[in-house]
């Protein structure tokens, strides 16, 4: 078995293997894995025996990599093309794959694609559609599945399902789009022989069925009747958060208040596996067994062997524990309620208590300061799991608050579509709600609570600095400040995403004037720090360097520091330390 390994100090993502039990490194440490597919990647990785097929980092192409003796070789020379979602073909000996394909630089096309392993060359399955996912074979290689989505919409708000039959020649025969019953997500197809099993949300939530074609129509029948997400938010290619086991056992993810559990579903019923574990992402079989990704809140990412027969729990590789046994601050669940009557959900940390003695510039006899954290995406999540950042703030005196404010996945369909025309006021709501909660339950100073953001969390920061007067500063790292125009210099994967969150522009502009920071920064009157990237594609840099600007004209003075080496999220263990000692020497500046 083989894993990708993020190591910060290469700002790398590197092959491991597992040989004789024991984990080794693979590739170089200058030599990088990563797909840039839609922004954000994925399937950059996909196995046949000893053999792998990885997506290298700096120019997109597939590499073959010697799992025994780390020799690599380059397979496709398509310099106007990116690849992800990698799949092995073993029925055919040929790696199936989503291919972007690039026009002066930017992305024109996707296309589902078929490339011969030992020539490199690239055969197109499918083509068409604006956006490709999830493509997965029958075990005999007859059949194949995919996931579709179509501008402007994003794939956790309308996608499709398609099987085909697979001829001998290898090409597509008879493509046949699945609908669902009602418009809706649907992700992650597997076939178990010849079933097909899918995740969709038609019913409110993302999952499992059986789905297929009978006379003129298209059946999908739930296998589950319990209510609850089984999956997140597919911002990258090829995520699996379930499995198919021998004797028609299921290993499925279910998330619950934020945290994901893993369940084993068979003829005796269903029972919960890895209790110790908040999150598990990449499921596998072998030979019976589940091979995952594991999380924790107290370590790192650990790859897991799980004995579904007994729940023996293997730990194969990771699961360190930086700051030793016990020497973690735990997450705890806090429950509060949206102006609308939602129930919204956070995870909470309470800072070290810290010798009286000992003056760190934060502590004091009275209740500490907090920072109320917003994730990005904005429909992605915030998770219990283990955050350097997080045990960073609160061994120095702060409180932490990961909020999953409305849009947020796991928690159903219809609170993700909550902020449908709603981002940056139901958002900043609830981050304003959190405040309240910590206030009256006796828990942080809300006479000290600082927001950062990142990414579209940025936006919320922004946001929430000029609107309600709760927040003594703010942290934007790498944040919108200019909708419209991020709308027209994003990438396209996201080019349709804004007018969803905050309506067409033509139509609400004075929405769209309300909600753009750049022009609403004269209501902004506290500290603000900024952090930017120059390599960023995604929330460009023109968009903190405006913010910025406006105000410096408005008479502020922000803080801001740009690393021009850096992209969307910053890679370099330095640059990363760097950001939260400086964060720390602006919270305490204002505390």
């Amino acid at each position: 078995m083989a894993w990708l390994e993020y190591d910060p100090a290469e700002s790398a993502n590197q092959l491991w293997c597992l040989r004789n039990g024991a984990p080794l490194q693979v590739t170089a440490p200058d030599f990088s894995i990563r797909s840039g597919i839609n922004g954000y990647g994925g399937g950059a990785l996909c196995l046949d025996g000893p053999r792998a097929f990885v997506v290298e980092s700096a120019d997109q192409q597939i590499q073959q990599v010697d799992c025994n003796t780390g020799a690599r070789s380059r397979l496709t020379c398509e310099p106007d093309a990116r690849f992800g979602g990698l799949v092995w073909d073993p029925v055919r000996c040929r790696i199936l794959a989503v291919c972007e394909r690039l026009k002066h630089g930017q992305v024109e096309a996707q296309q589902l694609v078929a490339i011969d392993p030992e020539t490199g060359r690239v055969g197109v399955l499918a083509s068409g559609e604006d956006f490709y996912g999830a493509p997965v074979l029958s075990q005999n290689g007859c059949q194949l599945s995919w996931v579709t989505w179509s501008l402007p919409d994003m794939p956790w708000l309308f996608s499709r399902l398609w099987r085909a039959q697979v001829n001998q020649g290898g090409t597509l025969a008879s493509p046949c789009p699945m609908d669902t019953p009602r418009p809706a997500s649907v992700q992650q197809p597997l076939f178990v022989e010849d079933r097909l099993v899918a995740l969709s949300d038609h019913q409110g939530w993302w999952q499992p069925y059986d789905v297929s074609a009978e006379a003129d129509s298209i059946q999908w029948q739930a296998l589950t009747n319990r209510q609850a997400d089984h999956a997140n938010a597919p911002w990258q290619l090829q995520e699996s958060h379930s499995v198919a086991l021998p004797g028609k056992a299921w290993a499925r993810v279910i998330y619950h208040q934020g945290t994901a559990e893993l369940w084993l579903c068979d003829g005796s019923g269903e029972h919960r596996l890895a209790e110790r574990f908040v999150d598990f992402r990449a499921l596998q079989q072998k030979a019976g067994r589940i091979l995952c990704i594991g999380k924790r809140p107290d370590a790192l990412d650990s790859v897991l062997d799980i004995d579904p027969a007994t729940g023996a729990v293997t730990l194969l590789a990771g699961g360190e524990q930086p700051l030793g046994a016990g020497g973690c601050v735990s997450p705890e669940l806090l429950r509060f309620t949206a102006a609308n009557g939602m129930g919204i959900t956070g995870f909470f940390y309470r800072p070290v208590r810290h010798d009286p003695g000992h003056d760190n510039g934060l502590t004091s006899p009275d209740l500490p300061p907090v920072i109320i954290r917003v994730h990005g995406g904005p429909s992605s999540a915030a998770y219990p799991v283990f955050d350097p950042q997080v045990q960073f703030w609160v061994q120095h005196g702060l409180a932490v608050l990961d909020v999953n404010y409305r849009g947020s996945t796991g928690f159903g369909r219809e609170f993700r579509l909550a902020l449908a025309g709603n981002w940056g006021e139901a958002d900043v709501e609830d981050m304003c709600a959190a405040v309240a909660y910590l206030k009256g339950h006796g828990l942080a100073d809300h006479r000290r609570a600082f927001i950062q953001g990142r990414s579209a969390g940025g936006f919320t920061v922004l946001m929430a600095m000029m609107e309600t007067g709760v927040f003594k500063a703010g942290a934007s790292l790498f944040g919108v400040s200019d909708p419209a125009r991020l709308r027209s210099q994003t990438h396209r994967f996201e080019s349709g995403y804004l007018d969803w969150l905050l309506g067409d522009p033509d139509q609400h502009r004075d929405r769209w004037q309300q909600r753009t920071p750049v022009l609403q920064a004269h209501r902004i009157t506290a500290p603000v720090i900024f952090y930017q990237g120059g390599q960023d594609q995604v929330v460009v840099p023109a968009q903190t360097d405006t913010m910025v600007a406006a105000l410096k004209a408005s008479g502020q003075a922000p803080a801001y520091h740009y690393f021009p080496e850096e992209g969307h999220g910053f890679r370099s263990a330095s640059r990363q330390a760097f950001l939260l000692a400086s964060l720390l020497r602006f919270y305490q500046d204002h505390c």
